[in-house]
């Protein structure tokens, strides 16, 4: 068993992780000894987990996760998936680009 969890912190920021021991790993954030980005953010909070049957499964969810938008976490955190598509797409405004002669 492992999960891929993000951490909200004390100052709004999100955490993503992943680990075999979930319980454990949440104490050792609390404690300040999780990481070196969350043992600066005390008080941490669980705002959401996904449950793996394999290690390299919930660390690979991780490196995907920390790759996305705080928009994209929080659709994941919230629920709603469905807004994860529209979200990946980048926005391309022609009006704020400059001509070069």
């Amino acid at each position: 068993m492992a999960w891929m969890y993000i951490l909200e912190c004390c100052d709004s920021s999100y955490y993503v992780g992943s680990t075999k021991d979930l319980k454990r790993r949440m104490s050792q954030h609390q404690e300040g000894i999780g990481s070196n980005y969350t043992s600066k953010r005390l008080p941490v909070k669980l705002v959401y987990c996904e449950e793996y049957d394999r290690v390299d499964d919930a660390f690979y969810r991780e490196k995907q996760v920390q790759g996305w938008t705080r928009r994209k976490r929080e659709a994941l955190i919230n629920g709603t998936p469905e807004l994860l598509p529209a979200l990946a797409k980048k926005v391309f405004d022609r009006s704020k680009i400059k001509k070069v002669i």
